[in-house]
C-alpha cells in the first residue's frame, strides 16, 4: 500500500517488534520520518536502523514525565509532529484468571500501560499539534475492547476505555484541526502469539483451532495487516475520518459463526 507521507514526522510506540514495527516501517516506507520507541532501546535502536533517517528513543509511556520529554526532543530535534501511534502495550499470560482471583497488582500494571500510556502519550501530542492545527492520532486497542474476553479483564477493560478515549478526543480535536482514529486488531501473528499459539510446543496450542473456528477467514491477520489500516488513517486521504474504530480482525466480531 502507498501513500505520501513525505517530510511528516511520526512517532510510533512499541516499535521495538510486531505490529508497532510493521507500522513504523511501513511509514518510513511511505516517506515518513519516523521515530521508534519502545521500553527496549536495543529492539526499537535495530529497528530503526533497516529504514533510511528513522530513529530511536526509548521511552516508558506510564512514565509521565518521560512521554513529555521526549515529545519535546522530537519537536525540537525535527521542528513537528504529525502522526502519533499509541501501539504499546501488556497483557498477562500468568493470570489468566476471574476477577475474583485476578491480581491488583496485574490490574494496575496493564492499565497503567494500555490505558494511561494511551492519554499521557495523547495528551503530550495534542499539545503540539493543536498549535500546529493538524495532525493524526491513531490508538491501537482490540476487539477485547468491543467484544469483551474471558479471563482477562484489565485487558479487557484497558482497551475498551482506549476505543472511547478515543472518541472523546476526536470529539475535543477534530474541531481544531487533529484527527483522532482506533484500530482494533483481532489475533495477530505476532512472535508473541507464534509462541503462545501456533508454535508446536505453544502454551495454548490445544486453543488454536477453537480460535480460529469464530475467525471467518480461517486465520490470523499480520502485523503488515494492522500496518496497511494505520497508513489508510495516516494518508492525506483519509482527511474526513476522525472518531472511527477500524476493526481488522478477518470478521471475528461480525457474528456468530457457528449454527444454532
Amino acid at each position: 500500500m502507498k501513500v505520501n507521507l513525505s517530510n511528516q514526522v511520526a512517532l510510533v510506540t512499541g516499535a521495538a517488534r510486531g505490529i508497532g514495527q510493521a507500522i513504523a516501517d511501513a511509514f518510513a516506507a511511505n516517506g515518513a520520518r519516523v521515530v521508534y520507541t519502545d521500553v527496549d532501546l536495543p529492539g526499537a535502536t535495530a529497528a530503526a536502523a533497516r529504514s533510511a533517517g528513522a530513529r530511536a528513543l526509548p521511552l516508558d509511556v506510564s512514565d509521565a514525565g518521560q512521554t513529555d520529554a521526549v515529545l519535546a526532543e522530537i519537536v525540537r530535534d525535527l521542528g513537528r509532529l504529525d502522526i502519533v501511534v499509541n501501539n504499546a502495550g501488556v497483557n498477562t499470560m500468568a493470570h489468566r484468571v476471574p476477577i475474583d482471583q485476578f491480581p491488583i497488582s496485574e490490574w494496575d500494571r496493564i492499565v497503567k500501560v494500555d490505558l494511561d500510556g494511551v492519554f499521557l502519550v495523547s495528551r503530550a501530542a495534542a499539545q503540539v499539534m493543536v498549535k500546529q492545527k493538524s495532525g493524526r492520532i491513531i490508538n491501537i486497542a482490540s476487539i477485547a475492547g468491543l467484544v469483551p474476553l474471558r479471563l482477562q479483564c484489565a485487558f479487557v477493560a484497558a482497551k475498551a476505555g482506549v476505543v472511547n478515549l478515543t472518541k472523546a478526543m476526536a470529539l475535543e480535536l477534530g474541531p481544531r484541526g487533529v484527527l483522532v482514529n482506533c484500530i482494533a486488531p483481532g489475533s495477530i501473528l505476532t512472535d508473541g502469539t507464534r509462541k503462545l499459539f501456533y508454535d508446536p510446543d505453544g502454551s495454548f496450542r490445544a486453543n488454536v483451532q477453537q480460535m480460529l473456528a469464530h475467525i471467518p477467514l480461517g486465520r490470523p491477520g499480520t502485523p503488515e495487516e494492522i500496518a496497511h489500516a494505520a497508513l489508510f488513517l495516516a494518508a492525506p486521504e483519509s482527511s474526513y475520518v476522525n472518531g472511527s474504530i477500524l476493526t481488522v480482525d478477518g470478521g471475528w466480531t461480525a457474528g456468530y459463526t457457528r449454527e444454532f
